[in-house]
């Protein structure tokens, strides 16, 4: 499966991160508010994996080339002189030019070729990989940010109202219709709403600057615009086995463990050192005055193997191999327990937001008779004020039902093994 889709799995990857690059150049310059998926475009544009995929992918290449080659190693020139110009000085010559060609050992090549496929799937997949744990970054910094604005911006609105509130009680102080103790309790409230302020501003410099050293630049100069929006709820399958044929996740382990298998069944082969053809010729005469003689040399060297290097080596790859489809097994069931969780949370959340809204809606309806209640003199400051932070604190939690919903949706589309959108 993963042999069939690999080359599209790495373009579809090699765009992502040309992409990214442009996003993370032009992101800024433009009068279109930000959105999650341009957040992880800039975000993978910076990763190391990101930056060196076209390099691996060259790597790769090179090694699917290596194995498609007649000889095991590159051939090698042999070039020798012997004379006796330094001792007797008889007129002996003799000039020797030849090349070793490094064989294949019987099954080795075809080996060779298969695990160089398997590093080239391993390529696209890690790289898919690596932009789902780059997904999963950004998400949470992404919603952790967008919870901080909505706690900002309510806070600001509730400073408003305390402070048009504590401005309309003071003109019936002032007027006579109120004592000065209502006053008192009124700017109290005020002052309470400057310090959740201050608190929500801190949290939301913080949540900025957590989102800032993921995508490279401060989101906050997008303005005020960028929407709350989520990305779109994904279909969950019935059957979870159907992610091992498109989790990223779990195709990176597949191929890891396709890597491990092909490279113990290359080391099963790999007994010894490869042996060489060596072809030469030889020019020489015997002395002064004698003509010269031309010959042609055909040899084989054969390398003795050695058991306990081979064990060695073939122990390693075995031990690679049994390790990386124990971690293919872990992760299909992290995978399953982590899916049904989100689930779960998004059901839950949904049920959260409908509450939350009545309740919010209840409390707008609550706060508009008591503000005409008290208009009318029909009811205290204390209660005028307790019915108005029910009010706040009912805006409050339904606003951040909504980010939490959104947030349940992005965190099952990471489970489900789906970039931003």
């Amino acid at each position: 499966m993963y042999q069939k889709h690999h080359h599209r799995w790495l373009s579809r990857t090699l765009c992502l991160a040309i992409g990214g690059i442009l996003a993370a150049s032009n992101l800024w310059a433009q009068s279109a508010p930000l959105t999650i998926k341009q957040a992880f475009e800039a975000a993978w544009s910076r990763q190391p994996e990101a930056q060196s995929l076209a390099e691996r992918r060259e790597a790769a290449e090179a090694r699917r080339q290596s194995a498609d080659s007649w000889t095991a190693e590159p051939p090698a020139l042999e070039v020798s002189a012997k004379t006796d110009q330094i001792n007797k000085n008889q007129g002996s010559r003799e000039y020797v030019a030849g090349v070793a060609l490094p064989l294949w050992l019987p099954g080795e090549r075809s080996r060779s070729g298969a695990l160089a496929d398997a590093e080239s799937r391993a390529t696209a997949s890690r790289a898919l990989a690596a932009q789902l744990r780059t997904a999963a970054s950004v998400r949470e910094a992404w919603w952790a940010w967008q919870r901080a604005r909505v706690e900002k911006g309510l806070a600001q609105e509730r400073l408003n109202g305390t402070h048009q509130l504590a401005s309309d009680i003071a003109r019936r102080v002032k007027a006579g219709d109120l004592a000065r103790s209502d006053q008192h309790q009124a700017d109290g409230a005020a002052a309470t709403a400057e310090v959740t302020l201050a608190e929500a501003n801190t949290a939301l410099a913080t949540a900025t600057q957590q989102l800032r050293a993921l995508i490279g630049m401060s989101p906050s100069s997008q303005g005020a615009d960028i929407p709350t929006a989520g990305e779109p709820a994904p279909t969950v399958p019935v059957d979870f086995a159907a992610l091992d044929t498109s989790h990223p996740a779990v195709g990176e382990l597949l191929n890891r463990a396709e890597v491990a298998r092909r490279g113990a069944e290359l080391a099963e082969v790999q007994t010894r050192a490869n042996p060489e053809l060596t072809l030469a010729t030889t020019r020489d005469r015997g002395m002064f005055g004698d003509p010269y003689q031309q010959t042609v040399t055909v040899g084989i060297r054969f390398p003795f193997g050695s058991d306990s290097r081979h064990r060695a080596k073939a122990g390693l790859a075995r031990a690679e191999a049994i390790e990386a489809e124990g971690q293919l097994r872990l992760e299909r069931e992290r995978l399953i327990a982590d899916l049904d969780a989100a689930h779960v949370r998004v059901e839950s959340a949904r049920q959260q937001l409908a509450a939350a809204d009545k309740r919010a809606q209840l409390a707008r309806e609550s706060r508009g008779f008591f503000e005409k209640s008290f208009r009318l003199g029909e009811t205290d400051l204390p209660t005028r004020l307790r019915i108005e932070l029910e009010a706040a604190e009912a805006e409050r939690q339904a606003a951040r039902a909504r980010i939490d919903l959104a947030a349940a949706i992005s965190l099952l589309r990471q489970t489900l093994g789906l970039l931003p959108e």
